[in-house]
């Protein structure tokens, strides 16, 4: 095959020039040409390499040697880190191994399998446990109790123990006792209240409202002047001779100055006048609770 187309090629090449024009002739070459190479490609052969030289060793072994040589040896039976050719105490064709076991490879997927075994081992663990406190938490049968109940020796009660429980239940009744006279004895405390006060009431506290209506003027606190402003809700409790027994600030004006002016003015204008016969007869301590106010124009005053 090849020969025909040497032979055509040279018939294409004897074509005389004049014959045909320039174009012509470099056609005809260019066809010449492309033939001769289809020809040489179909007569090459392709053939797929065998499957074992595509076949890849997923695992590759490397020796670690501590020596090296300076040349390659020819025949290399294991890949190293270094060139080595020959070495060891024997003739014998020997490969020696590290004393080290094998590194565990992981797969994908062997960190959750071991969770689910975790798990499971828990679970079973867990349900070991309740079985061992049903076990204990299980109630004697009641032959047994009553047995067991019957074997306890029965404690007999002494005069002694008796002479004890009688102090103590003596004692007792003398506390209840106390308590009561206790009780007797505090003072009766009158809550004034302007929708159900007495004349007497009602008089002896207005008359307490404008003596420290009057004292709080005339002692103003200085540091509040042109400052400070407020409301509070003041408790006071007079006793029947008409000393202060108490004062404290129930409702805070929202300013510390101003409820210990407060507190102090009230102590200021005690004693007040003691209580009429008609008030004394009704309590011993009268409580009142009012609103007293420092105003802008420095003044107290109360409703």
């Amino acid at each position: 095959m090849v020969q025909g187309l040497s032979a055509l090629v040279s018939r294409v090449s004897a074509v005389p020039f004049p014959a045909i024009n320039q174009a012509q002739h470099t056609l005809a070459w260019a066809l010449a040409v492309s033939i001769v190479l289809h020809a040489i490609l179909l007569m090459a052969h392709f053939s797929s390499p065998h499957r074992s030289a595509l076949r890849r060793d997923s695992n590759l072994e490397v020796v670690l040697v501590n020596a090296k040589s300076a040349n390659r040896p020819k025949d290399a039976q294991v890949l190293a880190q270094a060139n080595l050719d020959a070495g060891g105490n024997t003739d014998d064709n020997r490969v020696a191994s590290s004393p080290l076991p094998p590194t565990a490879q992981e797969k994908t997927g062997d960190t959750l399998m071991q969770r689910r075994r975790r798990v499971q081992e828990l679970e079973a663990r867990q349900r070991e446990l309740l079985a061992q406190v049903k076990q204990v938490a299980t109630p004697l049968p009641p032959r047994q109790t009553q047995k067991v109940t019957q074997t306890e020796p029965a404690v007999p009660t002494s005069g002694v123990d008796l002479a004890e429980s009688a102090l103590a239940m003596a004692r007792l009744e003398a506390k209840i006792s106390r308590d009561v006279n206790d009780y007797n004895k505090k003072p009766r405390v009158n809550h004034f209240g302007t929708r159900a006060a007495t004349a007497v009431e009602a008089q002896y506290v207005e008359d307490w409202r404008l003596k420290v209506q009057r004292v709080g003027n005339l002692n103003y606190p200085e540091e509040a002047r042109g400052k400070l402003y407020g409301n509070l809700l003041l408790s006071v409790e007079i006793n029947s001779d008409g000393s202060l027994h108490s004062v404290e600030v129930s409702r805070s004006s929202g300013h510390k100055l101003l409820d210990e002016a407060a507190k102090r003015i009230v102590r200021l204008a005690s004693p007040y006048g003691p209580f009429p016969a008609e008030l004394k007869q009704s309590s011993d301590i009268l409580s009142i609770t009012r609103t007293w106010t420092f105003s802008g124009a420095d003044k107290l005053q109360s409703d």
